[in-house]
């Protein structure tokens, strides 16, 4: 029994990746229809942790569209096509100036997200040397991996938010968590399957 509560834990750690943030020279937002993520961002960027910020994401594959705003709709109101323009919204709301803010809207699942975003950074000409990361609190696992892959040479500083009421202290008590947890498991064994296969 207490080697599953060990592996349980390892498992909760891995999910819901979180660190303290550094100085960077870059802030990533994976596409949502949440504010959460790219309120944080907008808090870091304004304390000074990097110059720009680089929301990415057009829609989900699976939904073949923007899905619209997920919490907080009364404080974000409009009609988006597409992620990125959802967050932009919210980040130039929250104070992030215009030329700040870099732009990739053709991101369909995380590992584009992470993709896309180097083809981006490149494109500026930006050194990614250390980076923050955005995202919801048990995406962060996944996304870490996939943004690590694509900037190999790079710190990747996780600074996620929490959606609802999973958290990594909770989710192992309610039905909700446990299948939230599960399929982050799941996806990071198949998707990682699925890149291995094509590298």
């Amino acid at each position: 029994m207490e080697e599953y509560r060990n592996f349980l834990k390892n498992m909760g750690d891995y999910i819901f990746a979180e660190d303290e943030p550094e100085k960077a020279d870059i802030i990533f937002v994976p596409g949502n229809g949440y504010p959460q993520m790219a309120e944080r961002a907008a808090r870091l960027y304004g304390e000074g942790y990097a110059p720009c910020i680089l929301p990415s994401g057009r829609f989900s594959v699976t939904v073949g569209r923007f899905s619209g705003v997920l919490a907080q709709a009364e404080e974000y109101p409009g009609n988006f096509e597409t992620e990125w323009e959802f967050l932009h919204c919210v980040l130039r709301r929250n104070e992030v100036p215009e030329q700040a803010i870099l732009k990739e809207d053709q991101a369909t699942f995380t590992y584009e997200n992470a993709s896309y975003s180097r083809q981006i950074t490149d494109q500026a000409g930006i050194r990614v040397r250390n980076a923050i990361l955005c995202c919801k609190n048990y995406h962060a696992g996944r996304a870490r991996m996939y943004y690590q892959l694509l900037y190999p040479e790079a710190r990747i500083l996780v600074c996620p938010s929490a959606v609802d009421e999973i958290r990594k202290e909770n989710w192992t008590q309610t039905e909700e968590g446990i299948a939230a947890v599960m399929g982050e498991a799941k996806r990071i064994v198949t998707q990682f399957s699925l890149w291995m296969g094509k590298a």
